[in-house]
């Protein structure tokens, strides 16, 4: 009796330490975001909604993207990814529902002699043995068919938090594709413009080779004629010869453009439709910015990482519920039967319904190691949802501030351009009549093919501002 009364408190004592769970890590501050992204805010509709069809007017561009978004391999791994995510839920849901299986079982079983087991199947009314005074019953055999089941009871809501968990981790994962698709989508159009660019770079060039040629012919008859020295003819020569070599790097910067593009649309390597070179596309129409928030609610890196901090605290709280008991429940129905002629006998049936509480006791080290780990991966969620969202703004307001100075550099740069063309045209005048040397000819002809190319890059850093401004917003999300 004394030995009860010390038993049961002890047994009590431990299960209360058991079921005593870690102390959770404090909450770190949240990030606060500005309220715009620029001093004014535009009423116009948020371009970070604007679907990609709209957005890309060009219907060359639209069909290559919607290529890469049926073919592109990362796009593929990606919609597999949502795919085991998916499973993760049902196992998750699984969890919460008993688990039913069947059993079947036939075998024999040869009790000692001198045992209590021995004498009782020898002795049973059913057993088909015979007594032997030297030899008791050998073999005995059993027939076993019955379902069975077992239930944890969710008393905590720790299966219920690892569902949660789950489903979190589902969104996010379809989250990732998103940013996968709008990534794609962002780079097959960057590439299509970079080929755009090559193309205008390559017929810039195949027009100052003309005029180059052109002005050879022009040098050389000179010379026939004694106006002009052999000095002059190997220097437009080399010049000539410096431009076509230009050529050829530009036609294999255009393959390899062509390449990148076959391979984000996950095909081999064929010719890319395009339509006319860059300086003739039209910008797409300005984008309005929003405010933060908006970014907030439409780009999927941050949606991704807000729904991955959600799945952490959820596996915070399975972590601490795994600290209190467990309800278990357990359950057998069938038949049961050492003669399989009487297997099917009503007298045959068997079953049996168990339920037990389990406390941790001597594992509260790895619960608590698992708590931890799960506290840590909240951490780290809430610091990656805080740099996905500080990316974010960088990259609206850098943008931003791109378009602009761009737009500037691009109005100055085409009227550049167009006074050294005039400058051409006045140097080679000049040159026929005698009134300016081959070198300010020369001079005049590198500095329009510099200046043409440096305007092709800057109408190309347009649309690439563009383009990662219109990612920057959500990409169409």
């Amino acid at each position: 009796m004394m030995n009860r009364k010390l038993i049961i408190p002890f047994i009590v004592g431990l299960t209360l330490y058991g079921c005593k769970t870690a102390t959770v890590l404090p909450e770190t501050d949240t990030l606060k975001i500005p309220d715009q992204f620029i001093n004014t805010v535009d009423s116009s509709r948020y371009s970070g909604s604007i679907p990609w069809k709209e957005f890309f007017a060009d219907s060359h561009l639209q069909k290559l993207i919607d290529e890469a978004i049926r073919n592109n391999p990362d796009q593929k791994i990606a919609i597999q990814r949502v795919e085991a995510a998916r499973a993760g839920v049902r196992i998750a849901k699984g969890a919460l529902l008993p688990s039913i299986g069947a059993n079947v079982t036939a075998g024999q079983q040869r009790f000692g002699e001198y045992t209590m087991d021995g004498v009782g199947n020898f002795d049973t009314n059913f057993s088909p043995n015979i007594r032997d005074d030297q030899h008791m019953a050998e073999h005995l055999p059993d027939y076993y068919t019955a379902l069975q089941s077992s239930w944890e009871i969710d008393l905590w809501g720790k299966l219920r938090n690892q569902k949660r968990a789950a489903a979190a981790r589902l969104l996010a994962t379809d989250r990732g594709r998103q940013l996968v698709t709008t990534t794609l989508v962002a780079e097959v159009a960057r590439s299509y413009y970079e080929l755009l660019a090559l193309d205008n770079e390559l017929q810039i060039i195949e027009k100052n080779i003309q005029l180059q040629e052109r002005a050879l012919e022009v040098v050389s008859a000179q010379k026939e004629a004694g106006r002009a020295t052999e000095l002059a003819v190997k220097q437009f020569t080399a010049q000539l010869i410096n431009t076509r070599n230009r050529e050829v790097d530009v036609r294999q910067r255009i393959f390899a453009a062509e390449a990148g593009i076959n391979f984000l649309l996950g095909r081999f390597n064929q010719p890319v439709v395009r339509s006319q070179p860059i300086l003739t596309q039209q910008l797409p129409s300005q984008l309005n910015s929003g405010v933060p928030a908006q970014m907030l609610r439409h780009r999927p890196d941050i949606l991704q990482a807000e729904l991955e901090m959600q799945a952490a605290h959820f596996d915070v709280n399975a972590a601490r519920a795994a600290f209190l008991p467990s309800l278990n429940i357990t359950a057998a129905w069938g038949l049961q039967s050492f003669n399989l002629d009487k297997w099917l006998n009503p007298a045959s049936l068997a079953y049996g319904v168990f339920g037990g509480l389990t406390a941790p006791l001597f594992y509260r080290n790895q619960l608590r190691a698992d708590l931890q780990r799960a506290n840590a991966g909240q951490r780290e969620s809430l610091y990656v949802y805080q740099k996905s969202v500080l990316l974010g703004y960088q990259e609206v307001i850098t943008n931003l501030n791109r378009i602009d100075a761009l737009q500037t550099s691009s109005q100055l740069k085409q009227q550049e351009v167009t006074v050294l063309n005039e400058g051409v045209a006045t140097s080679n005048d000049l040159y026929v009549a005698g009134m300016a040397s081959y070198l300010e000819v020369i001079t005049a002809q590198k500095s329009v093919l510099e200046a043409e190319l440096q305007l092709t890059e800057t109408r190309k850093a347009q649309f690439f501002t563009m383009i990662n401004l219109y990612r920057a917003l959500g990409g169409g999300w």
